[in-house]
């Protein structure tokens, strides 16, 4: 399993020398750009950027919210749209939800309340997470939330223990990395965020879809492992009917808008009938 390492920032990080951060191996951040909605914008946001991307850093931002309704959500989104537009972001745009005023409100209310700030976001054509800590994840977002958006867990141990999928893991608030002189968040995320960005033209890149390979780009037969990778029932729906992670085998090296069919042995490759050897489809871009 791939896991590249990041950290997320914001102005408690102070003047961050990023040649220095990326020399010490990390390939991403995520940087704080706004919290609540008006004229709250992170002193070091573009100090941040500029500096991170200049090096060659991955990056992405997050908002921190105040919002108690869907439709202050939306003022934030707007917010932070009018922030962050004009910039090119390789990870999501994440929405921190972590303000314990917030929480008394209540499962059916909180996730509304991302909801409205992820599809008003969506809307500007962001890819958006939602970040939480593991007892918010457990307790005050319904299916709904785990189905639609991607989910970066804040909690800080040595072994993740939630159960549903997510795609970036915040593992500790006390990391120590070289051109930093704060502690500062650890994070691991375990999908290929810039390629999903660049290939859907999303967070403000134009679509770059890259050429489609030979039929057999990846042969019948090829090990593919699998993080939180989400499975489509054909090539063609939009519709999730699960999410996979381990070691699978491309079925018959046939690419399917973007896709590919998987196996979940080596044995069952280009096994007829398809229908009861092949697992699924696969995006592209969530094999390693």
């Amino acid at each position: 399993m791939t896991a590249y390492k990041g950290i997320d920032v914001s102005k408690w990080q102070g003047e961050i020398n990023w040649s220095k951060v990326k020399n010490a191996g990390i390939q991403f951040a995520m940087i704080r750009a706004t919290f609540g909605w008006g004229e709250y914008k992170d002193k070091c946001f573009e100090y941040n950027y500029k500096n991170a991307k200049e090096v060659g850093i991955a990056v992405g931002a997050y908002h921190y919210s105040y919002a108690t309704t869907p439709e202050e959500a939306i003022k934030e989104a707007d917010w932070c749209y009018s922030v962050i537009k004009g910039k090119k972001f390789e990870y999501p745009i994440a929405y921190d939800m972590e303000e314990n005023r917030i929480a008394t409100l209540g499962k059916e209310k909180i996730s509304a309340i991302a909801k409205a700030f992820c599809e008003r976001m969506e809307s500007y054509g962001y890819y958006v997470c939602i970040y939480a800590n593991l007892y918010w994840l457990n307790n005050y977002f319904t299916d709904e939330i785990f189905q639609k958006y991607d989910i970066w867990l804040a909690q800080w141990t040595d072994k993740p223990t939630f159960k549903k999928p997510y795609g970036i893991w915040q593992k500790s608030s006390k990391g120590k990395v070289d051109g930093i002189d704060t502690n500062v968040d650890l994070n691991e995320s375990y999908k290929n965020y810039p390629s999903i960005m660049k290939y859907n033209g999303l967070n403000g890149y134009g679509k770059e879809i890259p050429a489609p390979p030979a039929k057999r780009g990846f042969n019948a037969g090829q090990k593919v492992v699998l993080k939180n990778a989400k499975l489509y029932s054909s090539a063609y729906t939009d519709r999730v009917s699960n999410y996979i992670s381990g070691t699978y085998y491309i079925y018959d090296g046939i690419y399917f808008e973007g896709r590919y069919r998987v196996t979940n042995s080596l044995s069952n490759v280009e096994r007829k009938p398809m229908s009861k050897y092949v697992t699924g489809f696969v995006d592209r871009y969530d094999m390693r």
